[in-house]
């Protein structure tokens, strides 16, 4: 199963360096382009979702770093709730 990294940019200019089992990302995100704060955390939330089922029907058993990662952007999109108008670019995949 191929899997890719992906960046994005944080609202307060930070990077961070993302993970995906799967290419399916790129069904859901696109290079170049900042989302709202919502519509990114459900995106990717959906595409690592569907990541980690597809290793799970392959292998028998989810993807613990799929799941993790989608921890982390729970995370970092909580730390941006109270900022107004708040979106996360996608700077890169990388395959």
């Amino acid at each position: 199963m191929p899997e890719m990294r992906f960046t994005i940019r944080w609202p307060d200019g930070g990077t961070e360096d993302c993970y995906s089992p799967s290419l399916v990302i790129k069904d859901h995100l696109e290079p170049g382009r900042s989302y709202p704060l919502a519509e990114f955390r459900d995106r990717s939330r959906a595409a690592l979702s569907i990541a980690s089922d597809r290793v799970l029907a392959k292998y028998g058993f989810p993807c613990s770093r799929a799941l993790a990662q989608i921890g982390r952007i729970d995370a970092g999109c909580r730390q941006f709730e109270d900022t107004p108008d708040p979106q996360v670019g996608v700077l890169s995949f990388q395959e």
